[in-house]
């Protein structure tokens, strides 16, 4: 039932017209997707996540990214992969439920309907993790859709 709640798309951020990353969140996680170039030795690719920031790029050029995040992660959990020609970076949330706007901290923000779409969902995310066995896939709010991070005395941790 939880994967009903999961996120339907990855948001877009375009820069100069150009297409720099896709992403997505869960209430643990933010899921960054970046298309590699053609021709380039994957042992050339890195990816550096600190606590507030996060570096890509091919060893020997200035980096493609090199940005704070919108919020901080738990570097011990955060971590990269290669698949097929995507680099897959998921950073781990230090504040469960959090929702972010954008990974990068001051671009690329969703826009305020996209934002309270995803408030919205994560807060569902919430609500199937508390109560198993409950399918509120299909659940709305009417009104403001509360903090997913703090809504009766906050999220419950493991």
């Amino acid at each position: 039932m939880s994967d009903k709640l999961a996120p339907e798309k990855r948001h877009d951020f375009f820069h100069g017209g150009q297409k720099v990353f896709e992403w997505d969140q869960t209430l643990d996680e933010v899921n960054i997707y970046i298309t590699l170039p053609p021709n380039v030795p994957t042992k050339l690719f890195y990816c550096k996540v600190q606590s507030k920031h996060v570096e890509v790029g091919i060893k020997g050029n200035p980096p493609y990214l090199d940005h704070d995040l919108y919020s901080p992660v738990k570097t011990d959990s955060s971590f990269w992969t290669l698949e097929d020609d995507t680099m897959h970076i998921t950073l781990n949330k230090r504040d469960k439920g959090q929702t972010w706007s954008s990974p990068i901290h001051g671009q690329g923000e969703l826009d305020p309907y996209l934002a309270d779409i995803e408030q919205k969902r994560l807060m569902l995310q919430r609500f199937q993790e508390e109560n198993p066995g409950f399918d509120f896939s299909q659940a709305q709010f009417s009104g403001n859709c509360p903090d997913p991070r703090t809504f009766m005395g906050g999220i419950r941790s493991d």
